[in-house]
């Protein structure tokens, strides 16, 4: 005997698939798992499908985030070691990802003015440019997946996330 709600054949996805291989574990909620699952399952979907927009423009998903980090800090320009700490990256990680940035001309390093031997990372126009242009177009495929809900239902669902985002937050 199935614990998973009956849904008709056309409705189904592959989480529903997975949830009826784990009936008769004691104790599982099939409607947590299967908020879980989907919540996980659309949330690699998304990056994919970010990743794969941010190569058609050059970028792979680190280098968009560092590039993020310079377009939306609160200042012009960071210290590689700053970037470093905000992406929860090692310095190496960050001394690659700015070499590739840099022959791209996405960034420069200049000299910090407060400590000559600092180095402070600018973003450039063109990397300014690049940033925006890859939010966009990911926006826009992100945009095309949402439209299976009404703005009312995106709504509901946005307001359903941020309670379980708050329990999360509140819980941890």
């Amino acid at each position: 005997m199935s614990l998973v709600a009956p849904t008709r054949e056309l409705q189904r996805d592959h989480v529903d698939q997975f949830l009826e291989r784990l009936d008769g574990i004691p104790g599982l909620d099939f409607e947590v798992e299967g908020i879980v699952d989907r919540i996980n399952s659309l949330r690699m979907k998304f990056r994919r499908a970010l990743e794969e927009t941010l190569s058609e423009h050059g970028l792979t998903w680190p280098e968009w985030k560092v590039l993020g980090s310079l377009v939306l800090g609160e200042g012009d320009c960071d210290s590689p070691g700053e970037l470093a700490n905000a992406l929860e990256v090692s310095s190496g990680a960050m001394t690659n990802r700015l070499d590739r940035l840099e022959q791209n001309g996405y960034v420069r390093r200049a000299r910090d003015p407060k400590d000559r031997r600092g180095v402070k990372i600018e973003l450039t126009d063109a990397g300014r440019r690049a940033w925006t242009e890859s939010t966009s177009a990911g926006a826009r495929k992100e945009a095309l997946v949402a439209a299976a809900l009404t703005k009312s239902e995106q709504r509901q669902l946005n307001g359903l996330l941020r309670k379980l985002m708050l329990q999360f937050e509140k819980s941890v």
